[in-house]
């Protein structure tokens, strides 16, 4: 049997972008729903069975980011992807606060903008390397566990609530087995030699912001957790602690 394709939600008022984009998306093999006002998608959406929103952030009425808190009121827990223009730090650490998967600059190609699709909507798990894909077998690190077949994330067997972003971040501390410095997480996260922030070394505030909401979540399972560890000047390390300690 065929699988369905994704089904995508985009919600742009920008006609020519909006149009444009649905096309590239169509012909990559996503099945895409088009709303230019929020207040109707707001009203439809709900009723959708949608894969994934992807959502501009400035729009006439609402916001994108008032639409995701909206959705989330009712109920709709669909991941989301902003796609915008606002491409400072305070909007990126405010959509992925309230639970969004991911972040993209409307300057970014479009084939970085599918490759984030696909990660977000689990193609690309195996690439990630961790878990098993066809069997969805978990993979333990100390108390951490990691299953890539559905992104989730437990440690001392309590769920740990992380989006797409920060379950990537987590198994690259955890799996790699070395210190990793505040570029290689952010590429991880945003793609290669991406810019964010002011200044060459700007996107160091938003790996610093990623990694106080993640350290937060397990603190909240967990409030002796400390396996998230400062390497002073250069990022960070997982301590590897046994479970059967």
């Amino acid at each position: 049997m065929t699988a369905r394709p994704a089904r995508l939600i985009l919600v742009d008022d920008d006609e020519l972008l909006r149009e444009v984009l649905a096309g590239n998306l169509t012909q990559a093999g996503f099945d895409v729903t088009l709303f230019s006002d929020p207040l109707a998608a707001l009203e439809s959406i709900p009723g959708h069975d949608a894969d994934l929103l992807i959502l501009d952030w400035k729009m006439p009425g609402m916001s994108g980011l008032e639409l995701l808190q909206a959705l989330r009121g009712r109920g709709v827990l669909t991941r989301a992807l902003f796609f915008t223009s606002h491409n400072d730090t305070i909007y990126e650490e405010a959509a992925l606060a309230l639970g969004a998967s991911d972040f993209i600059d409307k300057t970014r190609s479009f084939a970085i903008l599918q490759r984030r699709i696909e990660m977000i909507l689990g193609s690309s798990a195996e690439e990630l390397g961790v878990g098993d894909t066809e069997t969805g077998r978990d993979v333990m690190a100390g108390f951490l566990t990691l299953n890539a077949a559905n992104h989730g994330a437990s440690w001392r067997e309590r769920t740990v609530e992380l989006t797409f972003g920060e379950y990537r971040v987590v198994e690259l501390l955890a799996t790699s087995g070395r210190d990793l410095s505040y570029r290689e997480i952010y590429d991880a996260l945003r793609g290669e030699n991406f810019i964010a922030g002011e200044g060459p070394d700007g996107y160091r505030a938003n790996v610093r912001a990623l990694i106080k909401r993640i350290r937060e979540k397990f603190l909240a399972v967990d409030p002796d957790f400390a396996a998230i560890a400062n390497y002073p000047g250069f990022g960070y390390r997982w301590i590897a602690e046994s479970a059967d300690a």
